[in-house]
C-alpha cells in the first residue's frame, strides 16, 4: 500500500475488516481470529472463496451447463439429459436445473475429491475436454447457491455430496473439510419427479421420459451415472424455462455436433437434440432434413494441416520447437441451390445468417463460433462460405482458451499463421461468389428495364438538351438501324433473355444498364451508341459488393414480401419493412446518379472529343481511390 494511502486511513480501520452486510459471518470470525490471535492463515479462505466463485462469470446459463455436459462426455456417457423445471406464479417463479448422465460414475472417495475445488482426475491432461477440476463447481454455483451431487457405480446405491454457499459461509473453522458422501438407496422425491413426469415445455408428445414412474427409475438409471441438481436457481440468463430450454438446444446442438453425430444422445427437457453443423458439411446434421433443399452439404474447397507453435517464445525453425497440428478447412455453401430458396427457409430453417462464419473446435468440442476480423476481413459474402479450425488441447495457450472454455483469444502469431494459410483460398472463393451474385443481379432484372432506367427515360423529355435520336429517312436506313440495334442488343443481352426480348428492351430504352465482371475495369464505364446511354457497372469492384448489390438484394426482398404476402427478412438483417422500402428508393437514386453522370460525361465528350480521355483518366483515378477507401470499411 502506498505510504500516503496508509497514512490517510486511521490505524483502527486497518485492524478491522470493512466487510459488506452480506459477507459470510463465519469468514469474518476467522479473519478476526487471524488478526487478533495471529492464527494460522489458510491458503484458501473457504468462506469467501466459494462465494466469490459464484461470480466467475459465464456468457450464459447454457455455457455453464456445458461444463456438466463436458464432464459427462469425458467420462464415457452415451446419454445426457438437461432439465429446466419452473414452478410458482408469474413473477415468483422458482427454476430448478438438473443434469443427468449415464457415464462411469464416481466411487465415494473420488466423489468427495471431485467436489473439492481443483479436484480433478485428469488435471492438465489435454487430450480430453476438461483440465482443471473447477468447471463442475463454478458452473453450478454460477446458477444456484446449492449444488446437490449424486453419483453411483452400483444400481440403487446413490452417494451424495452437497455444496451450500450459505452453510459454508457460516463455518468458523480455518480449514473447511468436506464430509464423507452420504449413501442413499433412492433419489429425493423432487428429483425423481423431474425424471418421471413431463416438464412444462416442450409439448408432452415431444418428450421422451427417463422412466414412466419411480419404480422403473432405478433400473433405467442403470449401474453407473452422475446427477447434478441445482435447486432454486437465482442467476439464470432468462426468466422463463422455455427460453432457457430453446437456447440450450440451439447452442448445444452446435457445440456437441460431433459427439451427437457419433451417437451420443443429448436431451433438453426430454427433447432429443439433433446436431447442427454451421459448416453444413455433415450429412447427419439437422439442415439435411429440410425438405426444400436438393443439395444437402457444402463443398470442401480447401483443407490444410499447419504446425502452430505452442508458445510465441518457441522458434519455428528450432530443433526443439514445440508445435501441434491445426487443421484448417474452407467450405463453399451451395449458393446456386440455396440462394433461390425463400428467405424464411434460408433464415429460419437453415440459419444461414446467424453469424456462424468461423467455427473453432478444441478436441472435437466447439469453443468459438462467429467472425474473426483478422481472417475474414469485412465482406458481405460471409454468409456463403464457412471456415472450420480444429486444434488440440496442447495449443490452449496459443489460442487463448480460458478454463471455462468460453471463446478464444488467439495470439497474434496464431492469427498470422491462419491468415497466411487461408487468404488466397478465401479470395478465390469470394471471386466465385461475387461472380455468381452479379449474374443473379442481371437475372433478377430479366427482360425489363430497371426502375432507374425507366425513371431516367421518363425524365428525358424534361431535359434542357434531350438526347438526339437517330432519324432514318428511308426504309433502308431504318433496316440498318435495326440491324445495328440487334447487334448492340446481343452485346447487352441478359441471362435467360431471348434475342427478341433483348432487342425490344434496347430499342425502347434511352438509358441502358449493363453488368460486367472484370477485375481490371473501373467501377463504371460510359458509352453512347445510336442515341443510347450505356452504363456498365463492374461487378468485380468493391463498389458493387459493398453498396450496389446489398441495395439490390434488399430491394428484391421487398418485392418478394409483397409477392408472397408475408413478412420476410433480408439476408443480413431482420429490419422493419420501411428499411427495405428505403433500400429500394436508395437503389433507384443510386442508379439515377450513375445514369446522370454517364449522360453528362457522354454529352460533354460529344461536344469535345478530347474530353473523353480526361473522363477515362478520371474514372480510373476515382475507381482506384474508392476501392482503397472501401478496403478499410
Amino acid at each position: 500500500m502506498p505510504e500516503e494511502t496508509a497514512q490517510s486511513i486511521p490505524e483502527a480501520d486497518l485492524q478491522n475488516p470493512g466487510w459488506g452486510e452480506d459477507a459470510p459471518r463465519g469468514g469474518k470470525a476467522v479473519l478476526n481470529r487471524i488478526i487478533k490471535e495471529k492464527a494460522t492463515v489458510p491458503l484458501f479462505f473457504g468462506q469467501t472463496l466459494i462465494s466469490s466463485l459464484r461470480d466467475v462469470g459465464y456468457n450464459s446459463t447454457t455455457s455453464a451447463l456445458c461444463e456438466h455436459v463436458d464432464n459427462a462426455i469425458q467420462w464415457g456417457a452415451t446419454e445426457v439429459r438437461v432439465y429446466f423445471r419452473q414452478i410458482g406464479k408469474k413473477g415468483e417463479y422458482q427454476t430448478d436445473v438438473l443434469v443427468l448422465d449415464n457415464g462411469s460414475g464416481m466411487a465415494p472417495n473420488i466423489l468427495r475429491f471431485a467436489t473439492s475445488f481443483g479436484g480433478s482426475m485428469v488435471f492438465d491432461n489435454r487430450s480430453g475436454i476438461g483440465r482443471f477440476g473447477m468447471g463442475m463447481k463454478t458452473a453450478a454455483l454460477s446458477m444456484s447457491p446449492i449444488m446437490d451431487l449424486y453419483s453411483w457405480q452400483e444400481a440403487g446405491a446413490y452417494y451424495n455430496m452437497t455444496l451450500d454457499v450459505d452453510a459454508i459461509g457460516k463455518e468458523r473453522a480455518n480449514l473447511i473439510e468436506l464430509p464423507d458422501p452420504t449413501l442413499m438407496d433412492q433419489l429425493p422425491s423432487e428429483i425423481s419427479e423431474m425424471l418421471t413426469k413431463p416438464v412444462g415445455f416442450p409439448d408432452r408428445d415431444e418428450q421422451t421420459l427417463v422412466a414412466q414412474n419411480p419404480d422403473e427409475l432405478r433400473d433405467r438409471l442403470g449401474n453407473s451415472g452422475t446427477l447434478v441438481y441445482l435447486p432454486s436457481c437465482d442467476r439464470l440468463t432468462f426468466a422463463k424455462a422455455r427460453t432457457l430450454c430453446e437456447h440450450a438446444i440451439k447452442e448445444m446442438s452446435r457445440v456437441y455436433r460431433r459427439s451427437l453425430a457419433k451417437g451420443i444422445k443429448l436431451y433438453v427437457n426430454n427433447r432429443l437434440v439433433e446436431p447442427f453443423d454451421p459448416t453444413y458439411s455433415m450429412v447427419a446434421a439437422r439442415h439435411a432434413k429440410v425438405p426444400e433443399i436438393k443439395v444437402k452439404e457444402s463443398r470442401l474447397v480447401f483443407s490444410r494441416v499447419i504446425e502452430v507453435k505452442r508458445s510465441e517464445n518457441n522458434r519455428q525453425d528450432s530443433e526443439n520447437a514445440e508445435t501441434a497440428a491445426v487443421t484448417v478447412r474452407l467450405y463453399a455453401l451451395p449458393i446456386e441451390d440455396w440462394g433461390t430458396l425463400p428467405l424464411k427457409i434460408r433464415k429460419n430453417d437453415l440459419h444461414l445468417y446467424d453469424d456462424n462464419t468461423i467455427s473453432v473446435l478444441r478436441n472435437d468440442r466447439e469453443v468459438f463460433v462467429g467472425t474473426i476480423p483478422q481472417i475474414m476481413k469485412r465482406h458481405s459474402d460471409a454468409n456463403w462460405l464457412r471456415i472450420q479450425i480444429d486444434f488440440p488441447g496442447q495449443l490452449d495457450e496459443a489460442f487463448g482458451v480460458a478454463a471455462n472454455k468460453q471463446g478464444i483469444r488467439p495470439k497474434e502469431y496464431v492469427l498470422k499463421d491462419l491468415s497466411e494459410a487461408l487468404d488466397g483460398e478465401i479470395s478465390a472463393l469470394r471471386e466465385q461468389i461475387k461472380k455468381y451474385q452479379s449474374e443473379q443481379t442481371v437475372i433478377r432484372h430479366g427482360s425489363k428495364p430497371s426502375a432507374g432506367e425507366m425513371k431516367a427515360d421518363e425524365a428525358e423529355r424534361r431535359q434542357a438538351k434531350p438526347l438526339a435520336d437517330p432519324a432514318p429517312t428511308t426504309p433502308e436506313e431504318q433496316r440498318q438501324l435495326d440491324e445495328n440495334l440487334r447487334t448492340l442488343a446481343m452485346m447487352l443481352k441478359r441471362e435467360k433473355e431471348t434475342d427478341e426480348e433483348a432487342f425490344e428492351r434496347v430499342r425502347n430504352s434511352k438509358h441502358i444498364m449493363h453488368y460486367k465482371h472484370d477485375a481490371y475495369w473501373p467501377f463504371y464505364h460510359v458509352d453512347q451508341r445510336f442515341g443510347k446511354i450505356i452504363l456498365t457497372i463492374n461487378t468485380a469492384h468493391p463498389f458493387y459488393e459493398r453498396l450496389y448489390e446489398p441495395l439490390s438484394r434488399a430491394a428484391v426482398t421487398l418485392d418478394a414480401r409483397v409477392a408472397e404476402g408475408v413478412p420476410g427478412d433480408a439476408d443480413e438483417t431482420a429490419a422493419e419493412p420501411q428499411t427495405f422500402k428505403g433500400a429500394q428508393d436508395a437503389l433507384v437514386a443510386l442508379q439515377l446518379m450513375l445514369l446522370s453522370l454517364a449522360r453528362s460525361q457522354s454529352s460533354m465528350a460529344l461536344q469535345d472529343p478530347e474530353r473523353m480521355q480526361t473522363f477515362d483518366l478520371f474514372r480510373k483515378e476515382w475507381s482506384d481511390t474508392y476501392a482503397t477507401q472501401l478496403a478499410g470499411v
